[in-house]
């Protein structure tokens, strides 16, 4: 699908939806993607005026579709939530996404990742964060005060003044954790967790159950006991 902007009666621009790519070139790289993706749309969403994507594409300026770009994750401070076929700039209200991830994959390439980087620079992204999964390593990049994205040295818990997020490299591998401390996690991992805490209530209560019929042996009411 496209975006198709009449501007007058002899031209239109086209401001295609998909740029023809893959979203991941692996299964780790995706399994990343939509971990930082479903974790930061956790993280805000009770604010309606955050707006958290991945693999969106970003057109930064009006009439030109060939200036553009397709975070794996994008996060945008001040626009509401709702789906978007592509983030046209221009329309909201001119405000470009403040933080954006990238992902790596064997496929990319340094000239690719170069091209970004002069994007992301120009257009006016805050924090920018680099991962390679196969190798454990995390870049950042953060806006100065003369305007220019410089790369933070000292990254190991370093938390984005923006998300409010925790990045830890623990033997080689990333990981994130929400301001409150809980620790970002892959689907999997959620449905484990959500599995544990419903067997422990299970047993929780099946132990409750065993001590009231203990105490009604004993002929006590375990509710009127527990009145006292």
């Amino acid at each position: 699908m496209a975006t198709i902007i009449q501007h007058n009666q002899q031209s239109e621009i086209i401001y295609p939806e998909s740029d023809g790519q893959r979203i991941a070139g692996n299964t780790k790289q995706f399994r990343w993607i939509v971990t930082i993706e479903g974790g930061l749309d956790a993280l805000f969403k009770d604010d309606l005026k955050v707006f958290v994507a991945g693999d969106l594409l970003w057109y930064a300026v009006e009439g030109n579709p060939a200036i553009r770009m397709a975070p794996d994750v994008m996060v945008v401070f001040g626009r509401p939530k709702g789906d978007r076929g592509s983030y046209q700039q221009w329309h909201e209200e001119g405000i470009a996404p403040q933080v954006v991830f990238e992902v790596l994959s064997p496929g990319n390439r340094l000239a690719e990742m170069i091209k970004k980087f002069q994007f992301y620079d120009r257009y006016g992204v805050e924090e920018y964060y680099i991962y390679n999964p196969d190798v454990g390593e995390l870049s950042v990049w953060m806006r100065a005060a003369d305007g220019d994205l410089i790369e933070i040295e000292a990254i190991n818990a370093w938390v984005s003044p923006r998300l409010g997020v925790r990045f830890e490299l623990r033997q080689s591998e990333l990981e994130l954790y929400y301001p409150d401390g809980r620790k970002f996690a892959t689907y999997v991992e959620l449905v484990q967790q959500r599995e544990l805490a419903q067997q422990q209530a299970e047993e929780a209560q099946a132990l409750a159950e065993r001590l009231a019929a203990q105490l009604r042996a004993l002929g006590v009411e375990p509710e009127e006991d527990l009145r006292r």
